[in-house]
């Protein structure tokens, strides 16, 4: 793969509203990562001790600064300097490209790790009705399966998946250096959710080699 493709938003409905509405499951699975892409000359970037600033893409107040302060504290646990976008730069300024690069000139940043809720869905799967060990060969052998056997009924399962796209740039040169597109299915705790989200593509910028020499 030569390229990242940037997907479109399909959902502008705000996560926390979609956090509400995850009702169905008991437990929330870890973000999974369904695509990723590197560039070749990634080996050649390395943030370890420089400043990277954390940037969470939407209109959600709540959503952008508690996920620019929990990808900021991580980043910086992995032994970057790490910072929340909304702490350099005014809101208005971020918006368009041309007022927000002298911000992060100004700053020093290095490296921008972008994070952006691009849809969200609802997911129906059926489980089959079943039998468990069907046996009618003789009168005992049913008795005992006929009082033993259980029946489990079809169940229709509902959960919500919300896919949030992950992009670390270069600010120097100016170039993307990492992305990915992951899956969270039935996010329903904001913190939780954003937490799991940071610390697992932080995870992925260490293992890219994007923060060498740094041990936690």
């Amino acid at each position: 793969m030569s390229s990242y493709t940037p997907r479109p938003c399909t959902n502008t409905v705000a996560l926390t509203a979609i956090f509400a509405a995850a009702t169905i499951a008991t437990t929330i699975a870890a973000p999974k990562f369904i695509s990723t892409w590197k560039t070749p000359v990634a080996h050649e970037v390395n943030f370890a001790g420089k400043k990277v600033a954390a940037l969470v893409i939407t209109n959600d107040d709540s959503l952008r600064v508690a996920g620019e302060e929990a990808l900021a504290r991580e980043l910086t646990g992995r032994g970057m300097q790490g910072v929340a976008t909304y702490r350099i730069a005014p809101k208005e300024e971020l918006a368009k490209a041309e007022t927000a690069k002298p911000w992060f000139e100004r700053h020093a940043v290095e490296g921008v790790v972008a994070m952006r809720p691009i849809g969200s869905e609802k997911r129906t799967t059926y489980t089959p009705a079943t039998w468990t060990s069907p046996y009618y060969g003789s009168l005992w052998d049913y008795y005992g399966y006929g009082w033993g056997s259980v029946y489990i009924p079809g169940r229709t399962d509902t959960e919500t998946i919300v896919t949030v796209e992950t992009l670390i740039f270069s600010v120097p040169r100016n170039s993307l250096l990492w992305a990915a597109v992951s899956e969270t299915r039935d996010p329903k705790n904001l913190q939780a959710f954003v937490q799991d989200l940071v610390k697992e593509s932080v995870k992925e910028l260490h293992k890219q080699g994007l923060a060498r020499n740094v041990s936690r």
